[in-house]
């Protein structure tokens, strides 16, 4: 069986050639590029120690429980492992420093309507090498522990209670510690 194979004319060959070679650019040109979810977080940490937080209030629960939720968040949304090794590649380090209950709205015979639970934390990212990882945007290079506050509005009349208006500060809370380990653009 003998197959003719015609030559393939310079048009179609000259079209493959820029093909090729556009397709090549694009691979080449972006290799250094990242992309996805991975590409907002340090590429030097693989892994996290998380201490239980140290709790400064009166309501011994809310540093075990903010750990958790620290825990949970840094597994869920970024590429770090989280061990319980204090020899990991950083630690991330929370002080709990306040808990309050602020009334916002009371009823005609002073019983509160509306209620906020506030927390307040410190925390601090370090490498194994004390590198402060961190990288706050208000004041670069500050060097310094960065600080947060959350709140959650509930309201008793409604069948809300503190716990459950504390539970989501917590959320709330280990969701914004989490983000600050993203990198800056």
């Amino acid at each position: 069986m003998n197959r003719i194979v015609k030559p393939i004319d310079a048009t179609v060959r000259s079209m493959l050639l820029l093909g090729i070679t556009l397709s090549l650019s694009i691979i080449g040109g972006c290799s250094l590029y990242q992309y996805g979810p991975s590409s907002l977080y340090r590429s030097d940490v693989r892994t996290v120690h998380v201490p239980i937080v140290r709790n400064e209030t009166f309501r011994h629960d809310l540093g075990p429980r903010l750990s958790l939720a620290i825990v949970t968040e840094i597994e869920s949304r970024t590429p770090f492992k989280v061990v319980s090794d204090p020899g990991a590649d950083s630690t991330l380090l929370v002080v709990l420093t306040s808990e309050n209950k602020n009334v916002l709205s009371e009823t005609s015979s002073d019983d509160p309507r509306a209620l906020d639970a506030t927390l307040t934390a410190r925390a601090d990212w370090v490498s194994r090498q004390g590198e402060k990882l961190f990288q706050n945007t208000v004041a670069p290079n500050s060097g310094s522990v960065i600080s947060f506050s959350q709140d959650s509005r509930f309201v008793p009349e409604a069948g809300q209670s503190i716990d459950t208006a504390m539970q989501a500060t917590i959320e709330k809370l280990a969701q914004r510690i989490v983000s600050q380990m993203e990198l800056r653009w």
